[in-house]
């Protein structure tokens, strides 16, 4: 029998539960998906406490958002994103939600043919820190020439930013702790590493400024510099949409608002694409058992995982 993780009631990772699923049959666009593969996000961890956002009606509440694996059955008249597709077929989905268990049953237009050239690991954590990096260097304008700073680069997020403006012809720099130097570096940013003088040394590295900033760390330290750094405070996008960014008047990028949501969405396809291509890398952390999914939370709740951490059923 299928199992998932769910919430019954708001309290953090410690609620949690794993309980015996039913999986519906897919009605007229859906699919069902035997997953081989989940990612997960610090949002889903964010989103156990409750807080702003909390809705008792969603309880008992599904957890997790992006997911791979292999078509099991296939709602009357339906194609997925990317076109037909059969049973057996491997694919991705995002953004969905129940996305920690062992089967589910989603809407067919967020789920996306599995190019061979992508393992199912890098696919379920692909799509969710993919799009928001490309959405994160749109919104500051960086181009072919430009000196573009990344806070937290050798993050998730950070280091798809990296990877997605070098190929625009951007000069990154990238801030990371001292262990994780030679990490960015090996994605083609110059990397700096963050802390007590940090608008010193970025300074030191580009004399002549820094035309725009990535926010992929969220933190006080990376919205004071680029601040500080960035004369167009346009030119600055951070994905911690928090009150001093919305004072600042800086770009944000933000699962839950409306603009991020039409901005992000196809911007999936072309992530994968890139990946397929083997144009940008995801770099894997650690993986975990579904059932230890409370495990792989903490991590990622920690701020510092090294990298995706993705589960597997």
């Amino acid at each position: 029998m299928a199992h998932r993780w769910q919430l019954p009631e708001y309290g953090g990772i410690d609620a949690l539960e794993y309980v015996p699923a039913e999986i519906a049959a897919p009605a007229i666009g859906e699919v069902t998906i035997r997953l081989t593969a989940v990612g997960v996000n610090p949002s889903d961890a964010k989103s156990l406490a409750g807080g702003w956002n909390a809705d008792p009606s969603k309880l008992p509440l599904p957890v997790g958002q992006e997911a791979a694996g292999m078509v099991t059955a296939i709602g009357p008249d339906t194609e997925i994103a990317t076109g037909p597709v059969a049973v057996g077929d491997r694919v991705v989905a995002f953004k969905i939600a129940g996305a920690f268990a062992d089967e589910v049953t989603v809407a067919a237009k967020d789920v996306f043919a599995l190019p061979d050239s992508v393992d199912d690991e890098t696919a379920a954590g692909l799509l969710h820190v993919g799009v928001v990096a490309a959405e994160l260097l749109a919104l500051s304008g960086a181009s072919e020439g430009e000196t573009l700073l990344v806070h937290g680069a050798s993050g998730s997020v950070g280091v798809l930013v990296v990877q997605l403006a070098r190929r625009a012809g951007v000069r990154v720099i990238g801030t990371a702790s001292e262990a994780n130097r030679d990490k960015v570096a090996s994605f083609g940013a110059e990397p700096v590493v963050y802390g007590d003088g940090l608008a010193d040394r970025v300074t030191a590295l580009a004399p002549n400024g820094v035309d725009a900033a990535v926010d992929a760390a969220g933190t006080a330290e990376a919205l004071e510099v680029s601040l500080a750094l960035v004369g167009d405070h346009a030119r600055i996008a951070t994905l911690a949409p928090g009150k001093p960014a919305q004072e600042a008047g800086v770009h944000i990028s933000a699962g839950m608002r409306p603009d991020s949501i039409a901005r992000r969405g196809p911007l999936r396809a072309v992530i994968l694409g890139l990946a397929a291509d083997g144009a940008i890398a995801l770099p894997i952390a650690a993986t975990y058992p579904l059932v230890e999914a409370t495990d792989a939370l903490r991590l990622v709740a920690s701020g510092h995982p090294g990298g995706k951490v993705v589960l597997t059923p």
